[in-house]
């Protein structure tokens, strides 16, 4: 496993506590309702989601009727996933194939950022083969800016927060957008002002390419 896994790892073990006590902001939440929403009027009932966290996106649309299936490479977030009764395992993106399973959705909310640009283009493919015909793709990451490398948080202004280095690829609307149409069909995009100042959200929600 690369270095840079293993402080992803070693980053959310120490924070699963943490983020499993942590309320989600309203735009979220929204989102969340407007895919599952879309989701259902399409009669889609699987969904993967990548990098699970504490679980809670995956027990909502648990809760709203679909089948789940999720993945994190922290096996602490696994866990409380499996508190939840959901059907985790730890595992890399780069390896959904391993599950051998098909689905209607995928739902990947502030995850995919941590996969290295080289690597993002067999991560989309490894996606595009697990979804079923006409299946639906969210992707929401922090960007707006070209930038790409590991970063730990500055104590003296987060005392609490972990020490451990992660690494972030983030991409300008302009070439999130490029990338991720040479894989899908591109159905809407936002972009979310959230107080990070160059930073913001971007949400894309995407569909199967068909042919």
């Amino acid at each position: 496993m690369s270095e840079i896994k293993i402080n992803l790892r070693a980053y959310y073990n120490q924070e699963a506590k943490t983020r499993n006590a942590a309320t989600k902001q309203d735009w979220k939440l929204e989102e969340r309702e407007q895919f599952h929403t879309l989701a259902n009027s399409e009669n889609k009932t699987t969904l993967l989601e990548l990098g699970a966290g504490p679980g809670y996106d995956s027990q909502y649309f648990m809760n709203n009727g679909m089948q789940v299936v999720a993945i994190d490479l922290s096996g602490e977030m696994v866990e409380l996933c499996k508190e939840k009764c959901i059907e985790a395992y730890v595992l890399d993106f780069c390896d959904i194939l391993q599950l051998d399973k098909k689905f209607d959705c995928v739902w990947a909310f502030n995850t995919l950022l941590h996969v290295p640009k080289t690597d993002l283009p067999q991560v989309l493919k490894n996606i595009d083969t697990i979804l079923n015909p006409n299946g639906l793709f969210f992707m929401g990451v922090y960007g707006g800016l070209n930038s790409e490398g590991e970063y730990a948080h500055d104590l003296a202004a987060f005392p609490n927060a972990s020490s451990i280095p992660r690494f972030f690829s983030r991409y300008s609307n302009e070439a999130l957008q490029a990338v991720l149409c040479e894989y899908f069909t591109m159905l809407n995009f936002n972009q979310y002002d959230v107080g990070r100042g160059e930073f913001v959200f971007q949400s894309v929600l995407m569909r199967k390419n068909n042919f």
